[in-house]
């Protein structure tokens, strides 16, 4: 070892400073770049670029960041940050989202174990408070995952400034005439106490009460069915606490229903008559127990029954029979029960019918004064005491639990109602064309993103904004206090605005409408000076919704410098029922665009088995401790390398899985870098990069395709196919053939030798290729390697690597590669080599030989296959092949080892011909004559 550290070569594994110690390291690095204000130095850099604007969707602020949020934000920082070193100027301002009920329930239970009942005033600032909270804790740990931003000024929905902005989007939708105020059934939390849009509801297995009732015949104004005689109809209906709320029975106008005669019972020699659907009556017999001899004795299209009255099985009062084209034939009995106040086609229906709303359940859940005897009944014990109640009066003709899909709030998992509450909407129909018309012209990732999004919107109720919380922006509507009649002024609305802007949203509940409004403010409609002010407040989703008005367009902070509308909106597959749908909703009404021109979505986080994780299960990761024990940047290999389109497996087994990859990049990083040590005059790298070596110009080649596919690959957002095919090049293209063939000049050809310089300059044009390519998915090494670049001189670039852009190839430098032989010259080569070293493998101890550096190998091929090798200097094919000396004669495919005959050189170690006796320092060596021209002997 003493003859090759003569030249005083950095070795890889020794004197390269590069030890994988990410915890470590990386926040060294992120001190430095705070402390270099890298993200501001960045922007500054790109000042006159076309811009690109990820438009960030706001996480929520209840507690620390978890692995699926880790996930999201670092794909949007390969976004960014790719975007980047493409030459774009590419903001990135965070966003957070603040109010809403999961830290208002946090912040009450804090009141609650302190035995305190708080006042309004005091719950909207400690929820302000715990949502300051969050933003510092989730902001600190999102830097440490390596993401750069615009951290000290993000925007968050409490931001008083972005407040005034929604008070102001609520004004624009108004003046487009898309909001109103009225009595709809709405999806309702009755844990929660408030009105949910459909964004806010998740569908999960549930067990509910089935029944089937009979409602009998009370009133035939066209003596349809006069000749028979206790004639009834029958409903099945999953939702035993809405029949108290009865008031129709819907027919389908077009379908065939039959009168069916039933045996009354045995002996009884009396019967009855049911209306039900022709096609459902054999499957009703069976679930009825109706005796063998029911028959049909009679058939109507549905039309017929309109307007027919039958008897609540309960009250003394009518269901009126109506006609309704959403009832099918597939289940039930083809017989709708209609109850106004608990479902959306129930109260259309009973609209046309001019049947009343009824308020029969309160925001509790608990019957009201309107059920009669039910009354202070909780809804769900319906399925107990209302089955009974219709058992005792004949009207039950089968019970069963029955197991279904059913609407829950997102939020806590509970069951919610349909029930008819005043509510705020936004009008969908007058947009929803519009909406429909522009998805095609956005850019869906993946491609089934676009089938999903427009489901959502053609299907799409309208959106009820409203809800009955205290945190929250108010509605910003004054009614008259003695008319009641809204204020719809723009005047009105800035008022409020301004207000907003310079207190916040709490000024709505703690200043009066005087206060608020201008000074002698008079009702546009009824000349009123006096006021009461709306209590509900704005959903969540049109805080969220709004925040490319907000955050996008200037108003609040110009020197973000973003743009609408946003290039990227990235987030969860899940977000096509929520943020995405309700941004393009606000967009389309206050602007007639999407506020998007990619949309990108990513799946869940799963453990090894495809499972959700829970603390339950205990198979939770940490991002921030992976951060602690692994490092960020093995977090962000893993995030690129996995199929994250779809749900992703993670565990402590797959992330370490992904280090092993991830270390062999670094590791052969290292292995650039202290081969391109040296490399420092301008002159000699001039002179010499236009007479590189074969290989060398085979490599060069080789990273410049590597660089031109992994450039098209962020492009399009593919960051498994950059990240796959850097660890592919290291592994295959590096590691395993070109570092290993050149190894040996590199580390015992003159120092200054153009074989050596080749190689150099080679490895230092591959090393550049690579660290910028990995930057946005590994930016922590990549700082580290560039840093250590620096310091030993292979690069005089004093800026950090994020501050700078790919070296794509041109057009007519891929040009020139393409039209090189090289590429099929070096593939024949490595193709012999394969085979060489596989039949070294099965030759391995024979004849005493254990290593190829011992063997000389005998090599016949075919005619064109020789003549390639022929090509090349033996001395290099014998490093090629890692064995001591190669013939090479053409003929049918064979090889042949032999043990090598020649001494060692015992500066290199390897075993040629010309290896012979020198005296060196006074001592007589063995050295090859390559070793003896080095050492000058």
């Amino acid at each position: 070892m003493e003859l090759r550290s003569t030249l005083n070569l950095p070795d890889a594994k020794s004197t390269i400073p590069m030890k994988a110690n990410l915890p470590v390291l990386e926040p060294s690095i992120l001190a430095e770049w705070n402390a270099q204000n890298l993200y501001h130095q960045i922007q500054q850099d790109r000042v006159g670029a076309p811009t690109f604007v990820l438009h960030d969707g706001p996480p929520y602020t209840n507690s620390p960041i978890h692995l699926g949020t880790a996930m999201n934000k670092v794909l949007k920082d390969f976004v960014v940050k790719s975007r980047t070193m493409m030459g774009f100027r590419a903001p990135y301002v965070p966003g957070y989202d603040n109010h809403g009920l999961p830290i208002e329930l946090a912040v009450q239970k804090k009141f609650a174990d302190r035995k305190l009942k708080p006042t309004r005033d005091e719950l909207l600032a400690a929820c302000r408070e715990h949502a300051t909270e969050y933003i510092q804790v989730q902001t600190k740990q999102f830097q440490r995952l390596g993401v750069l931003g615009h951290w000290e000024r993000p925007y968050a929905t409490m931001d008083p400034r972005y407040e005034a902005e929604l008070v102001r989007t609520f004004a624009r939708l108004h003046e487009r005439g898309l909001i109103y105020r009225g009595l709809r059934p709405t999806l309702w939390s009755p844990t929660s106490q408030t009105a949910l849009a459909d964004t806010e509801i998740l569908y999960q297995d549930h067990v509910s009460k089935a029944i089937y009732v009979r409602f009998a015949l009370q009133d035939d104004p066209n003596q349809l069915l006069a000749e028979f005689d206790h004639v009834y109809t029958i409903i099945w209906t999953t939702t035993p606490w809405t029949i108290p709320a009865n008031l129709a029975v819907a027919f389908h106008p077009e379908f065939e229903y039959s009168v069916v005669r039933v045996p009354a019972g045995v002996g009884s020699g009396g019967h009855v008559h049911y209306v039900v659907l022709n096609d459902l009556a054999p499957m009703l017999a069976v679930k009825l127990g109706w005796p063998e001899d029911w028959e049909i004795v009679q058939t109507f299209e549905g039309i017929n029954f309109d307007r027919m009255v039958f008897r609540h099985p309960i009250f003394d009062r009518d269901s009126l029979a109506v006609m309704a084209n959403y009832v099918t034939g597939d289940d039930g009995t083809g017989v709708v029960h209609t109850a106004p106040s608990h479902g959306r086609d129930d109260f259309f229906t009973g609209q046309r019918y001019g049947l009343g709303v009824p308020n029969t359940v309160d925001g509790r859940g608990v019957l009201t004064e309107e059920t009669g005897e039910f009354a202070g009944t909780y809804y769900k014990d319906c399925d107990t005491v209302v089955v009974q109640r219709l058992a005792e009066v004949g009207a039950l003709l089968r019970a069963d639990d029955y197991e279904h899909s059913y609407p829950h709030a997102e939020r806590d998992g509970k069951p919610v109602i349909f029930r008819a509450t005043e509510q705020w909407f936004i009008a969908i129909d007058p947009i929803r064309d519009d909406m429909l018309a522009v998805i095609p012209d956005v850019d869906w990732v993946p491609a089934v993103g676009q089938n999903r999004i427009e489901a959502m919107v053609r299907n799409r109720p309208d959106w009820c904004i409203s809800r009955q919380r205290p945190w929250g922006v108010g509605i910003p509507v004054f009614y008259g206090k003695q008319s009641g009649v809204p204020v719809y002024d723009p005047v009105a609305f800035e008022a409020v605005a301004e207000a907003v802007e310079t207190e916040g949203s709490q000024v709505w509940f703690q200043r009066t409408a005087a206060e608020i409004l201008p000074a002698g403010y008079v009702h546009p409609e009824t000349g009123e000076t006096e006021f009461e002010k709306e209590t509900d407040v704005l959903d969540v989703w049109f805080d969220s919704g709004a925040s490319h008005l907000a955050a996008l367009e200037g108003r609040l902070y110009p020197e973000w410098g973003t743009s609408w509308p946003a290039d990227v909106y990235l987030e969860g597959s899940d977000q096509h029922r929520g943020w995405f749908n309700s941004s393009l909703i606000l967009a389309m009404a206050c602007k007639g665009a999407a506020p998007y021109r990619h949309v990108i979505t990513h799946g869940f986080v799963t453990d090894s088995q495809g499972r959700k994780m829970s603390k339950r299960l205990g198979n939770v990761i940490d991002p921030v401790q992976v951060c602690a024990t692994n490092g960020a940047d093995i977090l962000r290999y893993w995030t690129a390398s996995v199929d994250w389109h779809a749900d992703a497996p993670c565990s402590d087994d797959i992330l370490r899985q992904a280090g092993d990859s991830y270390r062999n990049v670094r590791n052969t990083l290292r292995f650039l870098l202290s081969n391109a040590v040296g490399i420092t005059d301008v002159a000699s790298k001039s002179a010499s990069e236009g007479n590189w070596g074969d290989l060398d110009a085979w490599i060069t080649g080789q990273v410049d395709l590597l660089v031109a596919d992994s450039v098209a690959a962020y492009e399009r957002f593919d960051f498994g196919a950059v990240v796959h095919g850097v660890h592919q090049f290291c592994r295959e293209e590096l590691s395993r053939f070109y570092l290993d063939v050149i190894k040996d000049r590199m580390y015992c050809d003159g120092a200054d030798w153009a074989s050596r310089r080749s190689g150099q300059l080679a490895c230092r044009h591959v090393l550049i290729a690579l660290v910028k390519l990995i930057a946005p998915i590994l930016p922590f090494t990549a700082e580290e390697t560039w840093t250590k670049m620096r310091e030993l001189g292979v690069i005089d670039e004093p800026r950090s690597i994020h501050r700078l852009t790919f070296d794509a190839p041109s057009e007519d430098r891929l040009a020139e590669i393409e039209a090189s032989d090289l590429q099929v010259r070096v593939a024949a080569l490595r193709q012999v080599r394969e085979s060489v070293q596989a039949a070294f493998e099965a030759y391995k101890g024979t004849d005493g030989v254990k290593d190829s550096q011992d063997a000389v190998v005998a090599l016949t091929v075919a005619d064109e296959v020789a003549s390639a090798l022929n090509a090349v200097a033996t001395a290099d094919l014998a490093n090629l092949f890692r064995v001591s000396w190669v013939t090479v004669s053409a003929g049918s495919d064979a090889i042949a080892f032999a043990p090598s005959p020649y001494a060692e050189c015992q500066r290199s170690r390897l075993r040629r011909p010309d290896v012979a006796e020198a005296v060196w320092n006074g001592e007589t060596i063995l050295l090859s004559a390559r070793d003896r021209q080095v050492l000058g002997v």
